[in-house]
Protein backbone atom coordinates (compact mmCIF):
# COMPACT_ATOMS: atom_id res chain seq x y z
CA UNK A 1 0.00 0.00 0.00
CA UNK A 2 1.07 3.38 -0.72
CA UNK A 3 2.58 5.78 2.16
CA UNK A 4 0.25 7.85 3.45
CA UNK A 5 1.83 11.03 5.75
CA UNK A 6 0.51 12.08 9.31
CA UNK A 7 -1.89 14.80 9.21
CA UNK A 8 -1.61 17.78 11.31
CA UNK A 9 -4.27 16.64 13.89
CA UNK A 10 -2.37 12.93 13.68
CA UNK A 11 0.85 14.84 14.71
CA UNK A 12 -0.79 17.16 17.18
CA UNK A 13 -2.85 13.95 19.28
CA UNK A 14 0.45 12.02 18.97
CA UNK A 15 2.49 14.86 20.88
CA UNK A 16 -0.38 15.45 23.18
CA UNK A 17 -0.38 11.89 24.55
CA UNK A 18 2.96 12.09 25.01
CA UNK A 19 3.08 15.72 27.01
CA UNK A 20 5.23 17.43 24.55
CA UNK A 21 4.35 21.02 22.68
CA UNK A 22 6.12 20.45 19.27
CA UNK A 23 8.08 18.06 17.44
CA UNK A 24 11.57 20.38 18.39
CA UNK A 25 10.48 19.56 22.05
CA UNK A 26 11.45 16.46 21.10
CA UNK A 27 15.31 17.47 20.59
CA UNK A 28 15.86 19.85 23.10
CA UNK A 29 18.90 17.75 24.54
CA UNK A 30 20.74 18.65 21.27
CA UNK A 31 23.12 21.72 22.29
CA UNK A 32 21.77 24.95 20.90
CA UNK A 33 25.00 25.84 19.47
CA UNK A 34 25.03 22.90 17.02
CA UNK A 35 21.84 23.25 15.85
CA UNK A 36 22.22 24.12 12.05
CA UNK A 37 19.13 26.14 11.47
CA UNK A 38 17.77 27.03 8.32
CA UNK A 39 19.94 25.09 5.04
CA UNK A 40 20.59 28.15 3.11
CA UNK A 41 23.05 26.06 0.96
CA UNK A 42 20.44 23.93 -0.43
CA UNK A 43 18.31 25.53 -3.25
CA UNK A 44 14.97 25.75 -3.80
CA UNK A 45 12.82 22.63 -4.89
CA UNK A 46 13.04 22.19 -8.59
CA UNK A 47 10.55 20.07 -11.38
CA UNK A 48 11.30 16.68 -13.03
CA UNK A 49 12.21 18.85 -15.83
CA UNK A 50 14.32 21.17 -14.15
CA UNK A 51 16.18 18.65 -12.27
CA UNK A 52 17.06 15.94 -15.41
CA UNK A 53 18.58 19.51 -17.18
CA UNK A 54 20.97 19.76 -14.66
CA UNK A 55 21.75 16.48 -13.60
CA UNK A 56 22.75 15.91 -17.60
CA UNK A 57 24.82 19.40 -17.63
CA UNK A 58 26.85 17.69 -14.64
CA UNK A 59 27.21 14.58 -16.13
CA UNK A 60 28.44 16.46 -19.31
CA UNK A 61 31.35 18.30 -17.25
CA UNK A 62 32.13 15.05 -16.32
CA UNK A 63 33.43 14.42 -19.96
CA UNK A 64 32.92 11.09 -21.77
CA UNK A 65 36.72 9.34 -21.76
CA UNK A 66 37.76 5.70 -24.14
CA UNK A 67 38.36 3.24 -21.12
CA UNK A 68 41.50 1.57 -21.64
CA UNK A 69 42.12 0.44 -17.86
CA UNK A 70 40.89 -2.91 -17.18
CA UNK A 71 42.87 -4.54 -14.36
CA UNK A 72 39.73 -6.61 -12.50
CA UNK A 73 36.91 -3.85 -13.47
CA UNK A 74 36.06 -4.50 -17.30
CA UNK A 75 33.87 -2.69 -19.88
CA UNK A 76 31.73 -4.75 -21.89
CA UNK A 77 29.12 -4.43 -23.86
CA UNK A 78 25.59 -5.34 -21.84
CA UNK A 79 22.53 -6.24 -24.31
CA UNK A 80 19.92 -3.58 -23.35
CA UNK A 81 17.58 -6.70 -22.15
CA UNK A 82 19.60 -7.67 -19.45
CA UNK A 83 18.78 -5.16 -16.91
CA UNK A 84 15.49 -4.54 -18.56
CA UNK A 85 14.50 -7.83 -16.68
CA UNK A 86 16.71 -7.83 -13.96
CA UNK A 87 15.02 -4.88 -12.48
CA UNK A 88 11.52 -6.18 -12.46
CA UNK A 89 9.99 -6.12 -9.71
CA UNK A 90 9.99 -9.51 -9.37
CA UNK A 91 13.92 -9.96 -9.67
CA UNK A 92 14.58 -6.57 -8.10
CA UNK A 93 16.33 -7.54 -4.61
CA UNK A 94 19.89 -8.36 -3.56
CA UNK A 95 18.44 -11.29 -1.19
CA UNK A 96 18.21 -15.06 -0.81
CA UNK A 97 14.54 -15.48 0.52
CA UNK A 98 14.64 -16.80 4.00
CA UNK A 99 11.41 -18.74 2.95
CA UNK A 100 13.12 -20.32 0.33
CA UNK A 101 11.13 -22.44 -1.11
CA UNK A 102 8.03 -20.06 -1.35
CA UNK A 103 10.24 -18.33 -3.79
CA UNK A 104 10.58 -20.92 -6.62
CA UNK A 105 11.26 -18.07 -9.37
CA UNK A 106 14.41 -17.57 -7.40
CA UNK A 107 15.28 -20.51 -6.94
CA UNK A 108 15.28 -21.87 -10.36
CA UNK A 109 17.59 -18.41 -11.27
CA UNK A 110 20.07 -19.32 -8.58
CA UNK A 111 20.11 -23.13 -9.74
CA UNK A 112 20.35 -21.99 -13.40
CA UNK A 113 23.54 -19.28 -12.77
CA UNK A 114 24.92 -22.55 -10.40
CA UNK A 115 24.73 -24.54 -13.60
CA UNK A 116 25.72 -22.09 -16.15
CA UNK A 117 29.35 -21.52 -14.03
CA UNK A 118 29.80 -24.68 -13.11
CA UNK A 119 29.87 -25.47 -16.47
CA UNK A 120 32.01 -22.65 -17.11
CA UNK A 121 34.40 -23.23 -14.89
CA UNK A 122 35.05 -26.84 -15.62
CA UNK A 123 33.87 -28.17 -11.83
CA UNK A 124 31.79 -30.25 -9.94
CA UNK A 125 29.71 -27.62 -8.15
CA UNK A 126 28.92 -23.83 -7.79
CA UNK A 127 27.46 -21.84 -4.67
CA UNK A 128 24.71 -19.02 -5.39
CA UNK A 129 27.80 -16.47 -5.54
CA UNK A 130 29.98 -14.78 -3.21
CA UNK A 131 30.80 -10.51 -2.49
CA UNK A 132 32.81 -10.14 -5.03
CA UNK A 133 35.91 -11.61 -6.34
CA UNK A 134 38.71 -10.70 -3.52
CA UNK A 135 36.33 -11.64 -0.77
CA UNK A 136 35.72 -15.23 -2.31
CA UNK A 137 39.47 -15.74 -2.85
CA UNK A 138 39.87 -14.96 0.67
CA UNK A 139 36.81 -17.66 1.42
CA UNK A 140 38.52 -19.97 -0.09
CA UNK A 141 41.95 -19.77 1.56
CA UNK A 142 40.10 -20.33 4.50
CA UNK A 143 38.09 -23.52 2.73
CA UNK A 144 41.38 -24.77 1.83
CA UNK A 145 42.74 -24.62 4.90
CA UNK A 146 39.51 -26.02 7.43
CA UNK A 147 39.88 -28.65 4.12
CA UNK A 148 43.36 -29.58 4.82
CA UNK A 149 43.58 -29.45 8.76
CA UNK A 150 47.37 -30.16 9.04
CA UNK A 151 48.44 -26.63 7.52
CA UNK A 152 47.70 -22.77 8.03
CA UNK A 153 49.56 -21.73 5.21
CA UNK A 154 48.51 -20.40 1.82
CA UNK A 155 50.69 -19.12 -0.82
CA UNK A 156 50.23 -16.37 -2.93
CA UNK A 157 51.44 -15.62 -6.24
CA UNK A 158 52.59 -11.79 -6.49
CA UNK A 159 51.03 -12.02 -9.79
CA UNK A 160 47.55 -12.21 -7.94
CA UNK A 161 45.71 -8.48 -7.88
CA UNK A 162 47.28 -6.73 -5.34
CA UNK A 163 44.09 -5.76 -4.03
CA UNK A 164 42.90 -9.67 -4.01
CA UNK A 165 46.25 -10.03 -1.96
CA UNK A 166 45.24 -7.47 0.74
CA UNK A 167 41.93 -8.22 1.26
CA UNK A 168 42.93 -12.16 1.76
CA UNK A 169 45.91 -10.83 4.34
CA UNK A 170 42.84 -9.05 6.22
CA UNK A 171 40.28 -11.43 6.24
CA UNK A 172 42.75 -14.38 7.38
CA UNK A 173 45.29 -12.88 9.48
CA UNK A 174 43.16 -13.04 12.48
CA UNK A 175 43.04 -16.86 12.18
CA UNK A 176 46.48 -17.16 12.36
CA UNK A 177 46.78 -18.28 8.81
CA UNK A 178 50.48 -17.77 7.17
CA UNK A 179 50.05 -16.28 3.38
CA UNK A 180 53.37 -16.31 1.84
CA UNK A 181 53.95 -14.14 -1.84
CA UNK A 182 55.70 -16.18 -4.51
CA UNK A 183 57.79 -13.63 -6.86
CA UNK A 184 57.53 -13.92 -10.49
CA UNK A 185 59.81 -14.28 -13.16
CA UNK A 186 60.21 -10.62 -14.58
CA UNK A 187 61.37 -11.46 -17.98
CA UNK A 188 57.65 -13.61 -18.60
CA UNK A 189 55.89 -12.23 -15.79
CA UNK A 190 54.59 -15.13 -14.98
CA UNK A 191 55.52 -17.61 -12.02
CA UNK A 192 58.20 -20.38 -12.87
CA UNK A 193 56.86 -23.78 -12.08
CA UNK A 194 60.38 -24.59 -11.87
CA UNK A 195 61.62 -22.32 -9.37
CA UNK A 196 58.99 -23.65 -6.46
CA UNK A 197 60.76 -26.90 -6.73
CA UNK A 198 63.81 -25.62 -5.46
CA UNK A 199 62.02 -23.49 -2.17
CA UNK A 200 61.01 -25.85 1.02
CA UNK A 201 57.75 -24.34 1.58
CA UNK A 202 57.09 -26.81 4.02
CA UNK A 203 53.45 -27.89 4.64
CA UNK A 204 51.08 -25.59 3.22
CA UNK A 205 47.23 -26.14 2.59
CA UNK A 206 47.04 -24.30 -0.89
CA UNK A 207 48.60 -22.71 -4.19
CA UNK A 208 46.28 -19.76 -5.49
CA UNK A 209 46.78 -19.65 -9.70
CA UNK A 210 45.61 -16.68 -11.45
CA UNK A 211 44.58 -17.12 -14.80
CA UNK A 212 45.08 -14.77 -16.79
CA UNK A 213 46.89 -12.89 -14.12
CA UNK A 214 47.10 -9.51 -12.76
CA UNK A 215 49.56 -8.51 -15.86
CA UNK A 216 47.24 -10.27 -18.40
CA UNK A 217 49.92 -13.35 -18.80
CA UNK A 218 49.08 -16.54 -19.06
CA UNK A 219 50.60 -18.94 -16.22
CA UNK A 220 51.76 -22.45 -16.72
CA UNK A 221 48.17 -23.64 -14.95
CA UNK A 222 48.98 -27.31 -15.69
CA UNK A 223 52.66 -27.90 -14.34
CA UNK A 224 51.49 -25.54 -11.45
CA UNK A 225 48.55 -27.46 -10.19
CA UNK A 226 50.23 -30.83 -10.81
CA UNK A 227 52.99 -29.72 -8.17
CA UNK A 228 50.32 -28.25 -5.41
CA UNK A 229 48.65 -31.55 -5.25
CA UNK A 230 52.08 -33.19 -5.17
CA UNK A 231 52.69 -31.65 -2.46
CA UNK A 232 49.64 -32.40 -0.52
CA UNK A 233 47.54 -29.24 -0.67
CA UNK A 234 44.84 -27.42 -2.52
CA UNK A 235 44.94 -26.02 -6.20
CA UNK A 236 42.88 -22.93 -5.87
CA UNK A 237 42.49 -21.11 -9.61
CA UNK A 238 41.14 -17.27 -10.09
CA UNK A 239 39.83 -16.69 -13.13
CA UNK A 240 38.53 -14.75 -15.52
CA UNK A 241 34.51 -15.74 -16.52
CA UNK A 242 35.47 -14.15 -19.92
CA UNK A 243 38.57 -15.85 -20.49
CA UNK A 244 37.16 -19.13 -19.74
CA UNK A 245 35.46 -19.04 -23.49
CA UNK A 246 38.69 -20.00 -24.90
CA UNK A 247 40.90 -20.88 -22.03
CA UNK A 248 41.13 -24.59 -20.32
CA UNK A 249 38.56 -24.45 -17.33
CA UNK A 250 40.17 -24.86 -13.87
CA UNK A 251 38.45 -28.37 -13.88
CA UNK A 252 41.07 -29.57 -16.85
CA UNK A 253 44.10 -28.30 -15.36
CA UNK A 254 46.95 -30.51 -14.78
CA UNK A 255 45.97 -33.95 -14.28
CA UNK A 256 43.17 -33.92 -11.98
CA UNK A 257 41.92 -30.39 -12.02
CA UNK A 258 41.71 -27.42 -9.78
CA UNK A 259 39.92 -27.87 -6.10
CA UNK A 260 38.56 -24.29 -5.94
CA UNK A 261 37.73 -21.73 -8.93
CA UNK A 262 37.00 -18.02 -7.86
CA UNK A 263 36.83 -15.06 -9.33
CA UNK A 264 34.99 -11.96 -9.83
CA UNK A 265 31.53 -12.05 -12.05
CA UNK A 266 31.54 -8.04 -12.83
CA UNK A 267 32.26 -9.22 -16.61
CA UNK A 268 29.24 -10.87 -16.50
CA UNK A 269 26.67 -8.56 -17.55
CA UNK A 270 27.40 -6.12 -14.72
CA UNK A 271 28.33 -2.50 -15.73
CA UNK A 272 31.33 0.15 -14.37
CA UNK A 273 29.34 1.72 -11.63
CA UNK A 274 31.71 3.72 -9.72
CA UNK A 275 33.06 0.67 -7.78
CA UNK A 276 30.55 -1.66 -7.75
CA UNK A 277 28.36 -3.40 -6.44
CA UNK A 278 29.87 -6.45 -8.12
CA UNK A 279 29.58 -10.40 -7.26
CA UNK A 280 32.14 -12.85 -6.33
CA UNK A 281 31.82 -16.94 -7.73
CA UNK A 282 33.08 -20.05 -6.67
CA UNK A 283 32.99 -23.23 -7.78
CA UNK A 284 34.75 -26.87 -6.21
CA UNK A 285 35.25 -30.20 -6.65
CA UNK A 286 32.47 -32.74 -4.85
CA UNK A 287 34.58 -33.72 -2.30
CA UNK A 288 35.10 -30.05 -0.33
CA UNK A 289 30.81 -29.24 -1.26
CA UNK A 290 30.41 -29.43 2.59
CA UNK A 291 33.22 -27.19 3.21
CA UNK A 292 31.75 -24.27 0.61
CA UNK A 293 30.12 -20.90 2.34
CA UNK A 294 27.74 -19.94 0.73
CA UNK A 295 23.97 -21.62 -0.70
CA UNK A 296 23.70 -24.02 -2.77
CA UNK A 297 20.33 -24.38 -4.97
CA UNK A 298 19.31 -28.17 -5.83
CA UNK A 299 16.38 -29.64 -8.62
CA UNK A 300 13.81 -32.27 -7.59
CA UNK A 301 10.40 -33.50 -7.21
CA UNK A 302 7.76 -32.72 -5.06
CA UNK A 303 5.15 -35.78 -3.62
CA UNK A 304 2.75 -34.68 -6.76
CA UNK A 305 6.05 -35.73 -9.17
CA UNK A 306 6.20 -32.26 -10.25
CA UNK A 307 9.63 -30.40 -10.83
CA UNK A 308 10.59 -27.64 -7.90
CA UNK A 309 13.90 -25.89 -6.78
CA UNK A 310 14.78 -26.13 -3.10
CA UNK A 311 17.52 -25.13 -0.96
CA UNK A 312 19.51 -27.82 -0.78
CA UNK A 313 22.65 -26.48 1.22
CA UNK A 314 24.15 -23.42 2.89
CA UNK A 315 26.03 -22.41 6.11
CA UNK A 316 24.72 -21.79 9.43
CA UNK A 317 25.30 -17.83 9.04
CA UNK A 318 22.36 -17.16 9.96
CA UNK A 319 20.67 -19.57 12.04
CA UNK A 320 21.24 -21.54 15.04
CA UNK A 321 24.67 -22.98 16.20
CA UNK A 322 26.22 -19.91 14.19
CA UNK A 323 29.38 -20.28 15.48
CA UNK A 324 29.83 -23.70 13.92
CA UNK A 325 29.36 -21.66 10.03
CA UNK A 326 32.29 -21.90 7.29
CA UNK A 327 31.21 -18.17 6.93
CA UNK A 328 29.38 -15.08 7.93
CA UNK A 329 28.53 -14.20 4.13
CA UNK A 330 24.90 -13.15 5.14
CA UNK A 331 23.92 -11.52 1.18
CA UNK A 332 24.78 -12.86 -2.29
CA UNK A 333 24.55 -10.41 -4.56
CA UNK A 334 21.67 -11.85 -5.85
CA UNK A 335 20.65 -8.93 -8.36
CA UNK A 336 24.06 -9.00 -9.60
CA UNK A 337 23.71 -12.80 -10.21
CA UNK A 338 20.29 -12.29 -11.62
CA UNK A 339 21.99 -10.68 -14.39
CA UNK A 340 24.88 -12.31 -15.13
CA UNK A 341 22.43 -15.38 -15.17
CA UNK A 342 20.07 -13.03 -17.90
CA UNK A 343 23.84 -12.17 -19.56
CA UNK A 344 24.94 -15.63 -20.03
CA UNK A 345 21.24 -16.48 -20.91
CA UNK A 346 21.34 -14.20 -23.74
CA UNK A 347 24.93 -14.29 -24.89
CA UNK A 348 25.27 -18.12 -24.91
CA UNK A 349 28.00 -20.23 -25.29
CA UNK A 350 29.40 -18.86 -28.72
CA UNK A 351 28.80 -15.75 -28.14
CA UNK A 352 31.01 -15.32 -24.69
CA UNK A 353 33.58 -17.09 -27.02
CA UNK A 354 33.38 -14.20 -29.62
CA UNK A 355 33.79 -11.48 -27.30
CA UNK A 356 36.79 -13.03 -25.25
CA UNK A 357 38.42 -13.89 -28.89
CA UNK A 358 37.52 -9.89 -29.97
CA UNK A 359 38.52 -8.88 -26.61
CA UNK A 360 41.96 -10.87 -27.37
CA UNK A 361 42.21 -9.63 -30.56
CA UNK A 362 41.44 -5.73 -29.81
CA UNK A 363 44.09 -5.80 -27.16
CA UNK A 364 46.85 -7.81 -29.44
CA UNK A 365 46.29 -5.06 -31.87
CA UNK A 366 46.52 -2.28 -29.48
CA UNK A 367 49.50 -3.25 -28.42
CA UNK A 368 51.19 -3.75 -31.91
CA UNK A 369 50.28 -0.23 -32.61
CA UNK A 370 51.37 1.11 -29.34
CA UNK A 371 54.97 -0.85 -29.94
CA UNK A 372 55.50 1.03 -33.00
CA UNK A 373 56.18 4.12 -30.83
CA UNK A 374 59.89 4.48 -30.14
CA UNK A 375 60.51 3.85 -26.24
CA UNK A 376 57.43 1.89 -26.05
CA UNK A 377 57.65 -1.97 -25.06
CA UNK A 378 55.35 -4.68 -23.91
CA UNK A 379 56.97 -5.26 -20.10
CA UNK A 380 56.86 -9.03 -20.43
CA UNK A 381 57.41 -12.18 -22.82
CA UNK A 382 54.71 -14.26 -21.53
CA UNK A 383 51.20 -15.00 -23.39
CA UNK A 384 48.75 -12.38 -22.64
CA UNK A 385 45.00 -12.25 -22.42
CA UNK A 386 42.45 -9.57 -22.12
CA UNK A 387 45.49 -6.76 -21.08
CA UNK A 388 49.23 -6.50 -21.69
CA UNK A 389 52.04 -4.21 -19.33
CA UNK A 390 53.79 -1.78 -21.41
CA UNK A 391 57.11 -0.03 -20.35
CA UNK A 392 57.25 4.00 -21.20
CA UNK A 393 59.83 6.31 -22.10
CA UNK A 394 58.20 8.78 -19.49
CA UNK A 395 56.82 8.81 -16.33
CA UNK A 396 53.70 6.47 -16.11
CA UNK A 397 51.68 9.12 -13.85
CA UNK A 398 52.29 12.27 -16.29
CA UNK A 399 51.57 9.85 -19.20
CA UNK A 400 48.12 9.20 -17.77
CA UNK A 401 47.77 12.40 -17.06
CA UNK A 402 48.15 14.42 -20.19
CA UNK A 403 46.08 10.94 -21.75
CA UNK A 404 43.24 11.54 -19.49
CA UNK A 405 43.21 15.24 -20.81
CA UNK A 406 42.97 14.44 -24.14
CA UNK A 407 39.62 12.00 -23.24
CA UNK A 408 41.42 8.84 -23.23
CA UNK A 409 41.95 6.54 -20.15
CA UNK A 410 44.97 5.45 -20.89
CA UNK A 411 45.68 2.35 -18.37
CA UNK A 412 46.76 1.28 -15.01
CA UNK A 413 49.73 2.52 -13.22
CA UNK A 414 51.80 -0.24 -12.31
CA UNK A 415 54.00 1.74 -10.27
CA UNK A 416 51.41 2.06 -7.07
CA UNK A 417 52.16 -1.68 -6.33
CA UNK A 418 55.42 -3.14 -8.48
CA UNK A 419 57.95 0.02 -8.19
CA UNK A 420 60.49 -2.34 -9.53
CA UNK A 421 58.76 -2.55 -13.23
CA UNK A 422 59.60 1.33 -13.69
CA UNK A 423 57.39 3.32 -15.65
CA UNK A 424 54.91 0.32 -16.66
CA UNK A 425 50.92 0.65 -17.64
CA UNK A 426 48.69 -2.18 -17.47
CA UNK A 427 46.12 -1.35 -20.92
CA UNK A 428 43.02 -3.52 -21.95
CA UNK A 429 41.18 -3.31 -24.76
CA UNK A 430 37.72 -5.03 -24.88
CA UNK A 431 35.10 -6.03 -27.70
CA UNK A 432 33.43 -2.23 -27.03
CA UNK A 433 36.42 -0.42 -28.73
CA UNK A 434 36.63 -0.01 -32.64
CA UNK A 435 39.83 -0.20 -35.02
CA UNK A 436 39.55 3.92 -34.71
CA UNK A 437 39.09 3.94 -31.24
CA UNK A 438 42.76 1.54 -30.95
CA UNK A 439 44.29 4.27 -33.67
CA UNK A 440 43.44 7.11 -32.00
CA UNK A 441 45.18 5.68 -28.65
CA UNK A 442 47.83 5.54 -30.67
CA UNK A 443 47.98 8.80 -32.13
CA UNK A 444 47.52 10.33 -28.61
CA UNK A 445 49.96 8.31 -27.09
CA UNK A 446 52.86 9.30 -29.88
CA UNK A 447 51.92 12.91 -29.31
CA UNK A 448 51.86 12.71 -25.83
CA UNK A 449 55.75 10.99 -25.26
CA UNK A 450 56.66 13.31 -28.02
Amino acid sequence: MPFIPHTEEDIAEMLASIGAKSIEDLFDEIPKELVSGELTGVPPGLSELEITRLMMERANKDGFYQNFIGSGAYEHHIPAAVWQITTRGEFYSSYTPYQAEASQGTLQLLYEYQSMMASLTGMDVSNASMYDGATALAEAALMAVRSHKTSRKILIPKTVHPIYRQVVRAIVSNQKIEVVELPFDTKTGQIDPASLTKTDFGDFAALVIPQPNFFGVLEQVDALTDWAQSKNAFAIGVVNPTALAMLTPPGEWGSKGADIAVGEGQPLGIPLSSGGPYFGFMACKNELVRQMPGRIIGRTTDLDGKEGFVLTLQAREQHIRRSKATSNICTNQGLMVTAATIYMSLIGPEGLRRIAAQSHASTLELVEQLEKISGVKKTFSGPVFHEAALTLPKSTADVLTKLKQQGILGGFDLQSYYPELGNAVLVCATETKTANDLQNYANVMKQVLG
